[in-house]
């Protein structure tokens, strides 16, 4: 009977030790159970813009994610300063908590394309996942609700209506993939991660950004204004500008995206 006790114990310690590393929010929350025949397909779309043709004056077009949080003051005033032009992906939480950011877009129209982000940061994949610890929408009725949520935020903040939808983790199934196209979007995928997730430090994300080359869609963060990564993307935008490149907006030239993203 011991012996027995014993064994259960030793077999029951790898668990525990698991668990100790797993996030606390992930310890709190119940577990997203799933089968392995219902686990969906996952991808995660690249896309291009179309290239200039040109060795000395390559075409890149600078994306933005607003997920949570605050603007990032140091990227923001370097493209206004410098009069940049990019796409900025916003979400509903975020623009209610960044009026003055809102404004800054407002009055350079001529610089930013405002585009959607979500309603409230989840991943637009119609089935129960984690995706890098969040839950995803869950459902076609909560995938539905993440964009035009996040539409209906960007016109109530004073922002022409999206045309191109980039969900949280920029992950999706092939079937919300769908959905949204139904919606009327275009779903943004990208082609260099600049940043990777704003947790890279400022010297990684500046040779990253700054090595961008022609037809290249970068996507990085503008909404952590405490992290390294921010100095980094500052840096490279005057890099990049120093290269002669042309900036161009999602909407100034053809975006070509795979995984039906686009056409």
């Amino acid at each position: 009977m011991r012996r027995a006790l014993l064994s259960t114990i030793f077999l029951l310690l790898p668990l525990t030790a698991g668990a100790q590393n797993l996030p606390a929010k992930q310890l709190l929350s119940p577990p997203v159970t799933q089968h392995a025949a219902d686990t969906p397909k996952l991808v995660e779309p690249r896309l291009h813009v179309s290239r200039s043709g040109n060795v000395s004056r390559p075409r890149v077009a600078l994306t933005f994610d607003a997920c949570m949080g605050q603007a990032d003051a140091r990227i923001l005033s370097t493209l206004v300063r410098e009069r940049i032009p990019a796409t900025i992906f916003v979400t509903a939480r975020w623009l209610k908590k960044n009026p003055q950011a809102v404004a800054v877009f407002l009055n350079n129209l001529d610089l930013f394309e405002l585009e959607n982000h979500g309603q409230n940061h989840v991943p637009a994949v119609d089935a129960p996942v984690l995706i890098y610890g969040i839950a995803a929408a869950g459902s076609p009725e909560a995938v539905r609700q993440e964009v035009a949520g996040g539409a209906d935020a960007m016109l109530a903040a004073g922002l022409a209506a999206p045309r191109w939808f980039r969900g949280s983790t920029a992950k999706y199934d092939p079937s919300a993939i769908r959905q949204i196209r139904d919606m009327g979007y275009r779903v943004a995928g990208y082609s260099l991660n600049g940043d990777g997730g704003s947790l890279l430090g400022a010297g990684v994300t500046e040779k990253r950004i700054a090595a961008a080359k022609d037809g290249d869609v970068v996507l990085a963060h503008i909404n952590q204004p405490t992290h390294a990564a921010g100095e980094g993307v500052a840096r490279a935008l005057l890099a990049l500008k120093g290269r002669g490149v042309e900036f161009v907006r999602l909407s100034d030239v053809d975006g070509i995206g795979d995984d039906d993203t686009t056409q």
